[in-house]
């Protein structure tokens, strides 16, 4: 080997840099250790709420000494932010995708337009939204299209004064379209930007935010994060910041009292509507009684005096800003109440604008007090949160939370107008966010200048923390509905992380052992080779600053296997050279020669799998596609260069000659003569089999389609005791009307399902589904567990509980599904060219795509046939298609080595049949196929056993497609080949003899 001391020098920097890059995990680790050590030293299990007390006491301990010198000048914050990132699944947190309304944009760039054809096409792109792909905006398009005369640049929708200076009456819809678009893009950057800052400030390490093309979604990762509704309500709150002025009780008591009189009169009308119904109806019995019982209930409210009156808790101060106060389960009623049109209508004058809202109350509060703001025709208040430029959590004269906020130079002066004019009439101002009162003060000493504010309410610090945040970030340009969310508890991720750890010990060691055992101090060459590999691996994912997740650390994994290959490749190789009776140094250099060709394209094919996946897969998946990308990038480097190093330096010794096998393997597998080609017909025939049984599985079984593909809602709850998922089914489908319960790994926990509301967003929903939940199960659950211990990040013993759950939306689902197809044909496609180009004969292109389709046919087939009783999930979700796609690359990889060998024999020996070059190429090839085959079927064994319940149906996937791949790249792509190969020989001595004659 050429330039021996440019690799060497290069493998040991290039291995110090990998230690350096790893040094600040193992500083941050041993740190953290040391704090929890400390924390369980200072809280012990007897003090109540002890687990959250220790979380308290360990960050205060790592806030204490994050900038202490620990190692060579290296602190323990420096060396955080440059630890090896570990994912949601390893380390517990959040992870979401939000979708900015479009809609919200384009109402807001409208104006609120009450334009007929502007809401008719708004609704009309509602509805096709629920079963299209295509964008919102596209869709509301396509809608006002279809509307007669109808204009985007009418004045009453774009053509409006906000837009004025771009959009004008004469436009036309084409000329419209690019500017709304462009606007729409930089509201979702907006968006972006917003939430960036806000996840900035919130004190997660290594969050990651971005977009997901231009369908106005963005993906927000916070791995670590244990507060999981106050992520969401980070996330979700637009933080429309608004200051109004407030009209005072005595104004509205008229209103009240005509108010009450008018719906006594609405309820009266409707008890004498039930009544003559009854006496005039002919109905059978049964629906007499349900007349008479609706009748009942009228005659009951018509005989409350006051509608109104009787559900306020009481009436405001005279001259205060509270009109009055009701109780809380009241307000939507109120409210109701308050929106009539006939109720309405009582307002005179200015009155006529009035906006009701609510004020902010706490979990102790009953009542909640109601204002009426001073509102105009624009629906506009005097002053937003616009004009914020600074927030900050402070406290108020009382000592209680506060956060006080400064405006910039127009904010100031209107501040001024508003306050001077308060204080001249002795009136409030009301402080309202999100369209709730957080605070009404009065003004009594003249106007405010400089532009300073403040909301006080009820906060803890952590939540005027977020507050003071939010409004420093700035206020969402439209709302943000959680499309999919995927929520780990730290104890499941702390388990993933030791069944992963230990899946890859096991597997290392075996592999190790047989590397040792078939090629003896070769093969503990190749071992030292694969430790520095590993290394590598390691130290490259630190250093680009990626993500390991269970399915990473299932690459690196896979990785190990895909290196033995190489060294298997060249060791079988030299093993050749050796026999034909070569010397060392020879065979050594022919051997490394010759296996390269195959070692690359078959690292090629699996990359270019792994491209895909890297492209279109999202969290987990993405770190298995990196981890898979650099360990076989390094696993070449390692299995070339590295082990290259060690045999040429043991060979230096002239009277040493290195073995590349042991006494028991020397003669194993060689001069083989088996005919594969003449039983290849028999091979359809087992084969056709086999694809008929999966086709017929999947057109009548179908499959076991995962959230990820349906949409719905997904739980991973863990028990104190064994449950039947039968009898908890019943529970959940009383409670849902439709749920699917399956035990998960151990016979405690189980995988509840339901796509109950699976068309609703927002968090008021997903807190009723968990409250439904919490009611279903809370007779399995121990005495005294509530609702907060059960939940995700609840502040009880995590023993129990939620420990994982998963929504995705109808429409994210059906995205999903679409790129998941996409990726296994974009990777049929991709490999069908690029061995085209690299043996140039269509045929081995065609034998390869048939074996592939034919090893995804029965996967998909076994997955069919055997998910309603297999002890696992096997769920079909993006892992599984991760899966599928590593079974592409794998069996690829097999199929092209043989390929290699094939057209080697081709060249070698002109003068053979292509069926005598065929079975000695393959018959070539039967030790590296089962050595290969068997340490990647020993490592993918070693996680399914011992790697976690949460990967073991993807590792099921790669176990059946690892042993379907190996078959049907001897048995299938081989055959087909060769007979592609004969049919086109056929073809042209007709053609010839056609010729002659």
């Amino acid at each position: 080997m050429q330039n021996k001391g440019i690799v060497k020098v290069f493998a040991i920097l290039f291995a110090l840099v990998c230690i350096y890059q790893l040094s600040f995990t193992f500083i941050a680790g041993n740190i953290e250790s040391d704090a929890e050590e400390f924390a369980q030293r200072e809280v012990p299990e007897s003090v109540e709420n002890y687990i959250v007390e220790r979380e308290r006491v360990e960050q205060r301990y790592l806030d204490s000494v994050g900038n202490e010198e620990t190692f060579l000048g290296i602190t323990y914050n420096s060396a955080k932010e440059k630890e090896l990132n570990k994912g949601l699944d390893l380390k517990g947190g959040i992870n979401v995708i939000l979708q900015i309304s479009v809609r919200d944009i384009l109402r807001e760039l409208a104006n609120n337009s009450k334009d007929p054809a502007f809401n008719q096409a708004l609704a009309k792109a509602d509805e096709a939204q629920k079963t299209s792909q295509e964008n919102y905006v596209d869709l509301f398009f396509d809608a006002f299209e279809d509307i007669p005369d109808a204009r985007l640049a009418s004045p009453d929708i774009f053509a409006n004064k906000n837009l004025s200076e771009e959009i004008n009456f004469e436009m036309s819809n084409e000329d419209v379209k690019p500017i709304i678009r462009r606007k729409i893009d930089e509201s979702i950057t907006s968006a972006f930007e917003v939430l960036r800052k806000r996840i900035d400030k919130f004190g997660v390490t290594q969050p990651n935010i971005q977009r997901l093309g231009t369908s106005g979604r963005i993906l927000v990762e916070l791995p670590g994060a244990r507060e999981i509704e106050r992520v969401q309500d980070l996330l979700q709150s637009t933080a429309q910041l608004e200051f109004w002025h407030v009209y005072e009780s005595n104004e509205f008591q008229n209103f009240f009292v005509q108010a009450n009189e008018t719906l006594k009169g609405l309820e009266a009308q409707k008890t004498e509507t039930a009544e003559t119904t009854v006496d005039t109806t002919d109905a059978e019995a049964d629906e007499i009684d349900a007349l008479l019982e609706s009748a009942d209930d009228s005659v009951e409210v018509a005989q409350q005096n006051n509608p109104l009156f009787d559900l306020m808790v009481s009436p405001g101060f005279q001259g205060g800003p509270v009109l009055a106060t009701f109780n809380i389960e009241d307000t939507a009623k109120v409210t109701q109440y308050l929106n009539m049109p006939q109720v309405r209508g009582l307002l005179q004058g200015e009155q006529r604008y009035a906006k009701f809202v609510w004020g902010i109350t706490d979990e102790d509060d009953a009542a909640a007090p109601l204002y009426a703001l001073v509102g105009n025709r624009q629906n506009e208040p005097p002053l937003s949160g616009s004009v914020i430029t600074d927030a900050t959590q402070a406290y108020d004269q009382v000592g209680r939370v506060a956060v006080t906020m400064q405006m910039n130079g127009k904010g100031a002066r209107i501040w001024e107008e508003m306050t001077g004019y308060a204080s001249e009439n002795q009136s409030s101002i009301a402080i309202v966010l999100d369209n709730v009162v957080y605070s009404a003060p009065g003004v009594s000493s003249g106007p405010i200048s400089g532009g300073r504010s403040e909301i006080t309410g009820d906060f803890s610090i952590t939540e005027g923390q977020d507050l003071a945040n939010v409004l420093r970030a700035g206020k969402l340009p439209a709302s943000a509905d959680i499309v999919q969310s995927e929520i780990v508890g730290p104890s499941l991720g702390q388990e993933a992380i030791d069944s992963g750890i230990n899946s890859f010990a096991i597997a290392l060691i075996l592999v190790l052992l047989w590397m040792v055992f078939y090629y003896g101090k070769a093969g503990i060459y190749a071992d030292i080779a694969l430790i520095v590999n590993i290394l590598f691996i390691f130290g490259v994912l630190a250093g680009l600053g990626a993500v390991l997740t269970l399915p990473g650390i299932a690459g690196i994994v896979l990785t190990i296997g895909m290196s033995v290959d190489a060294n298997v490749l060249i060791f079988e190789r030299i093993r050749e050279e050796l026999r034909l009776g070569k010397n060392h140094k020879d065979a050594t250099r022919d051997g490394f020669s010759n296996a390269l060709s195959s070692i690359l394209d078959a690292n090629i094919t699996t990359a270019l799998t792994g491209l895909i996946l890297l492209v279109l897969g999202t969290g987990p998946i993405k770190g298995f596609a990196t981890t898979l990308l650099i360990g076989i990038a390094t696993s070449l480097f390692t299995a070339i260069f590295i082990t290259r190093l060690f045999i040429d330096n043991y060979a230096k010794n002239p009277n040493k000659n290195l073995e590349f096998s042991t006494g028991m393997t020397k003669n194993l597998f060689t001069n083989l003569t088996i005919p594969f080609l003449q039983k290849r017909k028999t091979f359809y025939v087992v084969s056709g089999i086999f694809i008929l049984v999966s086709l017929g599985s999947l057109f009548t079984q179908g499959l076991n389609q995962g959230v990820d593909f349906v949409g719905g809602r997904s739980y991973t709850i863990r028990f104190d005791q064994s449950i039947n998922p039968t009898e908890l089914e019943d529970e959940l489908i009383t409670e849902f009307g439709s749920a699917n319960a399956k035990t998960f790994g151990a016979a405690n926990q189980i995988r509840v399902t339901t796509k109950y509301k699976v068309e609703e967003e927002g968090s008021e929903v997903d807190e009723e589904i968990l409250q439904k939940l919490y009611s279903a199960v809370q007779a399995y659950l121990p005495e005294g567990t509530t609702y907060e211990d059960f939940t995700v990040g609840g502040e009880g013993e995590r023993g129990i509980g939620i420990m994982q759950s998963l929504k995705v939306g109808p429409s994210i689902a059906d995205d999903i599904k679409q790129a998941s197809i996409w990726a296994v044909l974009g990777s049929l496609l991709v490999i069908f060219l690029y061995i085209l180009l690299r043996f140039r004969k269509y045929q081995f292109s065609l034998g390869a795509v048939i074996a592939v389709i034919h090893d995804v046919l029965i996967v998909l087939g076994v997955f069919s046939l055997t998910y309603k009783f297999m002890p696992f999930n096997m769920e079909i979700d993006q892992a599984f298609i991760a899966a599928i796609l590593t079974v592409v690359g794998y069996s690829l990889n097999d199929t092209v080595v043989i390929f290699d060998r094939i057209r080697e024999f081709f060249n070698e020996h002109p003068s053979w049949t292509k069926k005598d070059a065929i079975n000695a190429a393959v018959n070539s090839t039967v030790s590296r196929t089962i050595n290969t085959s068997l340490t990647t079927l020993v490592v993918l064994l070693a996680i399914f056993i011992f790697g976690g319940e949460s990967i073991r149906g993807f590792m099921f996937a790669l176990i059946v497609g690892v042993i379907v791949g190996t078959y049907s790249s001897i048995f299938i792509a081989t055959p087909v080949t060769y007979d592609t190969f004969n049919k086109e020989s056929k073809k042209r001595k007709l053609k010839e003899k056609e010729v002659v004659g």
